[in-house]
């Protein structure tokens, strides 16, 4: 589907596109609220919808995409969000020791409690979901930051400086002797 030619705008673009039944649908940035609305109903309907939106860590993934929408519309989209989400990874990019950047990643694997909390609005709970579901392979960014400090790609202060939970990057640098 090209915007311009094949349809007049992304939404009608992207209306189409799910209506071809394909396995994967490419969004590439969410702008507005209604490329978000049908994304997210594509996802509803297993669609493996990918999609990039600029935040820094999960629970304000989600909050964005609801907050995009009326107030009156936004607990419907949490619950649309909370069916259709199978996953959220953010990504930050830091400055690398030997020049140019490395990415640090946050990835929470949506389970049940995490389904609840965006269902909820309790979105400042999903970065306790993360260590819950570390065995389904979430992995929160202070872990991400962590294995950077001791593979020698970032410094330690600059992980502190970016990290979303500072105090946890503390607590896993003392307790791992490796990064110190």
């Amino acid at each position: 589907m090209e915007i311009g030619t094949d349809a007049p705008d992304f939404p009608t673009a992207l209306r189409a596109a799910v209506r071809q039944a394909p396995d994967v649908i490419v969004v590439g940035e969410m702008r507005d609220a209604e490329s978000m609305r049908i994304a997210v109903a594509a996802a509803e309907t297993e669609h493996l919808v990918l999609s990039t939106l600029h935040t820094t860590d999960v629970a304000t993934t989600v909050a964005r995409i609801s907050d995009s929408f009326a107030p009156e519309r936004q607990n419907t989209i949490r619950q649309e969000l909370a069916i259709g989400l199978a996953a959220v990874l953010t990504q930050i990019l830091l400055p690398s020791k030997r020049g140019g950047r490395f990415p640090a990643a946050e990835l929470l694997m949506l389970g049940y409690g995490a389904r609840q909390h965006i269902r909820r609005n309790m979105l400042q709970h999903l970065h306790q979901e993360i260590a819950i579901t570390k065995k389904k392979g979430s992995f929160s960014l202070e872990d991400s930051l962590l294995s950077l400090i001791n593979q020698e790609h970032i410094e330690r202060e600059d992980a502190l400086l970016c990290a979303t939970h500072p105090d946890d990057v503390e607590i896993l640098l003392r307790d791992n002797p490796r990064s110190l």
